[in-house]
Order: structure tokens, then sequence, then C-alpha cells
């Protein structure tokens, strides 16, 4: 949930390492800080806040570190407040360190250390890390760098620079991921691509037991036994204009445009002569046909992309599906066996919860299917099967084309494990392939106006408080809409089923309290009606998402947001979810707030 990069070559490194974390800054953004081998000595300039507020301002009024080797990090706080002192870098004159994950064990090791007369300084679990390091070492980095290992228990990933190679970078990880990016007579480290991006597309993938070792021409890999081994050099496939604005405001707002197209990336591939063919993920119809159950296990937005599978793979194939939220899934003790599916989402493919409730499934003797957006991740390299998705980096802490293009492809799958299972005929498989072949242009038509979604925004700016509501696939996107804009806007908002509402919640309702009712769906529409009118007759005020060609009267609701009314029930959430969006966002736009880099949020969750 932090930000790691390090550079060394020829050019001087402190606006390199900097600029370099501006793009990892959705990773934490409570504190920055970078360390240069500099002058003979390791310079370490560290600040609380946000990079451009404090690691640039002390730059800027300290001056830079001069040198062209050095480490640095953007921080999302674990263990320890924000604050300077816990900032990292971390370490002393002789190693300092940058450190993304959870030590869990470092109470023990803190205690160790100090009774060998070590002071520490910050609240940090990443100091046990640094100290430790300097304890073992005796003039080979590779030997205390492996000696710490072995007692070091936890995720983690690693980047260190010693004082007595000054050229030179080590990297370790365990989890948390970590990139050896290959340059031009440079050579980098970073958390993710994005960081990089703008010097290279070569990089390695740095696996757990591995020891990265870095200069400026060379990059030299080795195990926890000092045995060299090489790796294979992977290729970025997106470029720099992928992680840049492209002229739009905030790069939330770009997510959200760029939806239609990704939903084409992600899909047209994955689609054969008109029928839904995910034979190179690994998925067959004679393997769908052998699963009793399926399980989705996912975190947050890819959890709600899940539930919209779940009501779409109920329905059309009959097969039963349960939705489980990671950090859950594992500690129920769960029903999983041999002949089950088990479905993780994760758009980072390194969520901490996720891939620790993958394993549990496989040690249970299920198979399991990642759907993620990152090559080479930890879900995606352990998985049985695997479909990633073509979003693209998504910078916004608060995701959205990734959730579509998760949707789209829980689509895809339930039509053809519908078909697999003779639920449907290759009639009807061709029909519903071909509505969600259509959804990019539904989706840019709603783009095309979006006055709706700002004057809805001016009526929420000022709320205390709000809720969302909705019935069958319309609950699912209530859910989703009502995470959005707590996340970005800071206004409390639940979701609840509609037709729950009388079993209690209704009495929050108060006057003008606004209430967001999604009521897309024709089948459930007369019953969404009635629990709408249980809120507007006691005061609250009703927006509600429905289709065009209803007009509410004003004892059913104040405003409406219109969507395409030709748009099949099945396949309405993926129109439906971009006005919710689209309030979430300029509610948050209206508010002043940084859409972006929400408060107390990061974007790819890589503790439990």
């Amino acid at each position: 949930m932090c930000g790691i990069v390090g550079y060394v070559g020829k050019q001087q490194c402190a606006d390199i390492l900097v600029n370099a974390l501006k793009k990892l800054e959705y990773r934490g953004y409570d504190s920055a800080g970078i360390a240069v081998h500099s002058e003979g000595k390791i310079k370490t300039v560290k600040a609380k806040g946000k990079i451009a507020e404090g690691l640039e301002a002390k730059l800027t009024n300290e001056g830079k570190p001069v040198g062209t080797c050095g480490i640095a990090h953007t921080r999302w706080a674990t263990h320890g407040e924000p604050s300077d002192i816990n900032s990292h870098p971390i370490g002393n004159g002789k190693i300092t360190i940058v450190h993304n994950g959870i030590i869990e064990n470092y109470r023990e090791i803190k205690e160790f250390l100090i009774s060998k007369g070590y002071v520490f300084e910050s609240e940090t679990d990443t100091e046990t890390v640094a100290k430790l390091l300097d304890y073992y070492y005796e003039g080979n980095p590779k030997d205390a760098i492996i000696s710490a290992l072995n007692d070091i228990e936890g995720a983690y990933a690693l980047g260190i620079i010693f004082k007595d190679f000054p050229e030179k970078i080590f990297a370790v990880r365990k989890e948390s991921p970590l990139i050896v990016g290959k340059g031009n007579g440079e050579n980098f480290i970073a958390s993710d691509m994005t960081a990089i991006l703008e010097h290279t597309k070569e990089y390695y993938l740095l696996e757990y037991g591995e020891i990265a070792e870095l200069d400026g021409e060379n990059i030299v890999f080795c195990d926890m036994h000092k045995t060299e081994i090489t790796k294979e050099l992977s290729v970025a496939d997106w470029d720099l204009d992928a992680a840049e604005k492209g002229g739009y405001e905030h790069f939330m707002l770009k997510e959200i445009h760029e939806q239609p197209e990704v939903i084409k990336t992600t899909i047209n591939p994955r689609i054969k002569d008109g029928m839904p063919d995910l034979s190179e993920c690994g998925i067959t119809p004679e393997k769908l046909k052998k699963y009793n159950k399926i399980f989705v296990v996912a975190c947050g937005t890819a959890m709600h992309a899940g539930l919209v599978g779940k009501y779409v793979i109920e329905k059309i194939a009959r097969v039963p599906v349960d939705v489980d939220i990671a950090s859950e899934f594992r500690y129920r003790d769960p029903i999983v066996s041999e002949g089950d599916l088990v479905i993780i989402i994760s758009q980072s493919g390194e969520t901490a919860d996720s891939l620790a409730a993958m394993r549990l499934a496989k040690k249970l003797g299920a198979e399991t299917l990642a759907i993620v957006n990152v090559k080479g991740s930890s879900i995606a390299r352990e998985a049985d099967m695997l479909i990633y998705t073509h979003a693209g980096p998504e910078i916004a802490v608060a995701s959205t084309k990734a959730y579509m293009v998760q949707i789209a492809v829980m689509y895809l799958l339930a039509f053809e494990i519908a078909f697999a299972m003779g639920k449907i005929d290759e009639a009807e498989c061709r029909r519903l392939t071909s509505l969600l072949r259509e959804t990019p242009d539904v989706i840019e038509k709603i783009l095309e106006d979006t006055e709706d979604a700002q004057y809805i925004a001016s009526q929420l700016i000022t709320a205390d408080s709000l809720l969302y509501i909705g019935r069958g696939l319309d609950y699912a996107l209530s859910m989703e809409g009502s995470l959005k804009l707590k996340e970005i806007s800071y206004i409390h908002s639940e979701s609840y089923a509609a037709g729950e509402l009388k079993h209690g919640t209704i009495s929050l309702i108060t006057d003008n309290m606004p209430v967001i009712a999604v009521a897309t769906q024709t089948d459930l529409f007369d019953k969404t009606i009635s629990n709408i009118k249980e809120v507007k007759t006691r005061g609250a005020k009703v927006i509600m998402v429905c289709r065009e060609g209803y007009n509410p009267d004003k004892d059913i609701a104040d405003f409406k947001f219109g969507l395409p009314d030709d748009v099949e029930n099945l396949i309405m959430p993926m129109a439906a979810v971009v006005p919710l969006q689209l309030i979430a966002y300029y509610t948050s736009v209206l508010r002043g707030n940084d859409v972006d880099k929400p408060r107390n949020l990061a974007k790819s969750v890589t503790v439990e």
C-alpha cells in the first residue's frame, strides 16, 4: 500500500525519484521521502503530507541531494501515525531502506535489537528491518540481507542502499509487489510500471526468495544461497499516455470516459464467431460443466463486480454462487472442496486478503480462476486459470474502469457457463454476447451529456448522510454507487435493498435527506416504486436513476437521471453504473476534495 522507486545511472536522481513518486502517489500519500548517495554520504529528505505540499516544498527550501543513485517512498501508514519521523526512507548513516508491507514479528525483532543496544526513533515496523540489516552487516550486503530475511515474518518489498556501495541498489520482496526496470545506462526498482514508464518499458518481475543487485549498467539476480539466476525480461504493453491525464481535470474523470474503449479491448479478443471463447484463459465448456458451486471472493469494488456476476450466473446458468469479502472468507471456515470453482477478482492482483483466500481455496481442493488487471501479479501467477482485464493503468484510487471490465468479464463467463450447462442455446448465447458488445456505444451516449449528474451533485454537497436503494441487480449497483460517493466525497452513505428499508433503516429518513433510488429493472420496477414512495412520504429528497421513458411524479422523485430505454435488464448494470460514478465524481469536485487521492485510502491494498 506504499510506493517504492529507485534509480541508479548517470543522471541526477532527485528529480527522477520525485517525479516517479508522483506517479505512485495513488498507493499512499500521507508522507514521502528520498535517500540519495551524495558526497560520500546517504542524504535523506522526507516529510509528512502529499508530495507537492511536503517533500517537494522541503527540497525547494533545503536543496536537493546531489547524486546518481537513490531510493524513494510514498507512504500509506500502517505502523505509526503519519509524521516526518515515521516517513521513509528509514535507516542510519550506513544502511537506508524503503519498505512496503507489514513485518508481523517486528515486536520480537525490536526487543532483540534493543537488548543489543539499538535505540529506536520511529513507531514503524520498517525501522526494525533497517536496524536488523545493520546488525548483520559486516561488509557484504547480500549476506546481511539473507540473514535479516531469515528472521523476518510477514509481507515486504524492500529497496536498500549501503553507504559502502554508492552505485548500487539492492531489492527483495515477499508478497508485496516490486519490479526491476531495465534502462539504457540506468536501471530502476518500482512498485509498478507507472513510476518508470517514461524511462523504460522493459522490466523483470522480482519473485520471493530473489535478491536483485543493480548498478547503472547491470542487473544481477541471485537466490537466498547467493546462486546467480537468469530471469525473463518483460515489456509493458501500454505507453506513457495511458498513465497521464490527457487533458482531463482528474484521472478519475479520464478513466470514466475510457470505459467504452477498455470494454472493447477486454471482451473482443474473447469473442469468436459471435460466441464467448475463454479457451486462451484455460477455461473450456468441459471444465465449466463439472463445477458444483462457484465462489466469488474479492474486496471493495471488485466484490461489487462479483455480486453483479452472481446475479447473472444464477439467473441464466442456474449454478449457485456465493460472494465473499476476502477478509472474511478464510475465517468463516468455508465449505469449499474439490468440484468447486473459486473466482478471485482483484485489480492489482496483489490484494493481500484475496491472495490468501485463493491459497486457502487451492488447499481445500477447489480450482481457482483469477480476474486481474496487472500482468505477472501474485494472484495471476498462482491461479489455476487466468483472465486478464485490459483496463490499462488505473491511477485514481476510486476504481471505475477496472470495475467495468471486471463486470464485462463476469458477463462473458456467465454466458459461457450457461451455454456449457445447456441452460441457454447457441442462439441465445449469441444474442446475449451481441448485447454485451453493444454496451460501449450505450456508455458513450451516456457520457455525451453529464449535466444531470452535475446538477444531482449540486444537490448532495451539503448532505450529512444519504441512502442508495435498489432491488436485484439495482441493489448490487447501489452498493457500488454508495461506495464511490463515500470514498471521494466523504459524505456518509449506505446502500440497502429497497425492500429491507421498512425493517429498521427507514427510521433514519429525515426531511430533505437524499435517497438515490436505482430502478432500472423492469420486472422489479413496481416494487421499487412502492419503496421509493415509503421514503418520499417521510420527507426524503429522491433522485431516481431509471429508464428515460419513465417520468416520475413529484410525489415519487424530485429528479431523475434517465438511461436508454432499450437496454435489456440483464445488461443494464454496465450502463447504470456510469451515472453513479459521475455523481460521486462531481460531488467530490464541488466539495473541493482531492478526487484522485481521497483521504486515508490507497489503491493497492497489499496488507491484511
